[in-house]
């Protein structure tokens, strides 16, 4: 691709990123109605939907009822393509039932407190507005449907874009960039950023958040990472990279320019940015102690009503799924501990890289800097790449070059030094300051706590989606494929972890069979 300008470069990289998010999900669609055409599904249940509780009757395929998106009927009009309507409701399968009927009836039961809002009223939005006008074709819970499976596609694509913008900040190699990016239009977890899951959303808002938070946008950014804390429970974590930033932040304005004032609003606004993260969590559980707990007598109410933190979360995930701190560490969980291997050496192997290059700088959490691990840092450059270019998004050897010297001491203005991350350049590809390793540790010190969730508190086989959006697991990959001493044979079995698991996961699951 010589000759064409960064921005030309940039311009159709991201073309790229959106050709294959877009063919990635038709193929991933096609795999699913194939398989659901060849074999017949472990449970027929799908279609199955009671009457809301709150007396709102759900749109039949059986052309009893068209349904009403307001609850009310509307008639005992049949729809008119049953079998269409017939195979989306059968469809929805696994979690996405709970979804569906959240999106449908609202929070009926105890245990559906488990799942959070964002998608659901996405789902409802759309299924109110967009797609309303289906309703007689096919039925309201179709309509639901089709409408969750459209929202978790569309977030994909966008999640994918976001990836490549943020990753060749990072990187400062959009070739690189593009690989990690593709990477993950082809995740193990593909199944589920095409079903109705909370996978796309969480990604696309995670990720979008943090590709602000890299340009500076520190405002946007935190509504975009407190939307993920609204898409899942773990969302909440995302105030860790604030907290990083407030730190280095509060640090300098502390010790390096020893202001006061500056110092304190600097805390002030980093612990305001991390409760607004915190806040749809937090709200989600009051209002679920609302309709669980408040006018009912202390005979009726439920054991976690009565404690002290009254944590609804926490105590469905316990009560209804048997999640707790080693508590699926079972002999009869060894194969899930296996179907979860790949992704969690994967996430070992990326945290164990990152740290033996720039152990100091880990060690100190950003706060000194060191030279990087040259033996490690020499295996990490991609040979018969051209001079220019970057590698794996670290420093090249070569910096005793004077006229590269100069160039970076030009360019160092332009970074705002206020904001360890913020990349003001609108040209992501054009970016060529250099790698800064202490960008890099808030993203392991994230992977590092969810790979311990997931292994000791979870259940282990979730994995595989759970860890599906962190950043550098692509990042990692892509410079595992772009390696000459290891892309012949780690780079194989990456790829074909990926398309193994799309191909089990597309089969399996769309079946109602055990996955992940």
């Amino acid at each position: 691709m010589t000759g064409k300008s960064s921005s030309d470069l940039n311009y159709h990289h991201t073309n790229l990123v959106l050709k294959y998010a877009v063919v990635s999900r038709i193929i991933l669609i096609s795999l699913i109605l194939l398989w659901r055409s060849l074999i017949n599904p472990y449970d027929t249940s799908g279609s199955i939907n009671p009457s809301c509780l709150n007396g709102s009757d759900s749109g039949s395929i059986n052309g009893s009822d068209s349904g009403s998106i307001n609850g009310s009927d509307s008639g005992s009009r049949p729809v008119r393509f049953p079998r269409l309507a017939s195979a989306i409701e059968d469809s929805i399968v696994w979690d996405s039932v709970y979804f569906v009927r959240i999106a449908e009836c609202g929070y009926e039961y105890e245990q559906t407190y488990a799942f959070m809002p964002l998608v659901p009223i996405c789902i409802s939005l759309l299924s109110r507005t967009v797609f309303v006008p289906l309703i007689p074709f096919i039925g309201q819970r179709a309509v639901l449907g089709l409408s969750g499976y459209v929202l978790n596609n569309f977030a994909f694509v966008l999640a994918a874009f976001y990836l490549y913008r943020l990753s060749a900040i990072i990187l400062k190699d959009s070739e690189l960039a593009l690989r990690a990016s593709i990477l993950f239009c082809l995740n193990p977890a593909s199944i589920f950023y095409s079903s109705i899951y909370t996978e796309s959303m969480y990604a696309l808002c995670s990720i979008g958040g943090l590709y602000y938070l890299m340009r500076g946008s520190n405002n946007v950014a935190t509504l975009w990472l407190a939307l993920s804390g609204f898409a899942r429970s773990n969302g909440v974590l995302n105030a860790g990279y604030i907290c990083f930033q407030t730190m280095h932040r509060s640090y300098k304005a502390a010790f390096v320019r020893k202001h006061a004032g500056v110092t304190l609003l600097v805390l002030l606004s980093g612990a305001l940015r991390s409760l607004f993260i915190f806040f749809p969590f937090i709200a989600f559980q009051a209002y679920g102690h609302y309709n669980m707990c408040v006018g009912g007598t202390s005979d009726e109410m439920r054991p976690w009503c009565k404690a002290r933190l009254p944590l609804l979360y926490n105590y469905i995930q316990s009560r209804y799924w048997g999640v707790g701190f080693l508590k699926y560490f079972q002999v009869k969980q060894i194969p899930n501990f296996v179907l979860a291997s790949p992704i969690l050496s994967l996430a070992v192997c990326t945290i164990i890289h990152y740290v033996k290059l720039w152990p100091e700088v880990f060690v100190s959490l950003g706060f000194r800097a060191s030279s990087p691990n040259k033996k490690l840092a020499a295996s990490s450059i991609p040979r018969g790449r051209s001079a220019g270019s970057k590698s794996v998004g670290f420093p090249s050897e070569n910096r005793s070059d004077a006229g590269q010297g100069d160039s970076l001491r030009r360019r160092k203005p332009t970074v705002r030094e206020e904001n360890y991350v913020a990349q003001p350049s609108e040209d992501e590809a054009s970016e060529n300051s250099g790698f800064k390793p202490v960008i890099i540790v808030p993203f392991i010190l994230h992977l590092v706590f969810m790979v311990a969730t997931a292994f000791f508190v979870m259940h282990v086989q979730v994995s595989t989606r759970f860890l599906s959006a962190s950043p550098p697991l692509y990042w990692f990959g892509s410079y595992v494929m772009a390696s000459p001493r290891l892309s012949k044979g780690w780079g194989y079995i990456i790829w074909t972890y990926c398309a193994s698991y799309i191909l089990l996961g597309s089969l399996l699951f769309s079946n109602f069979y055990p996955f992940t």
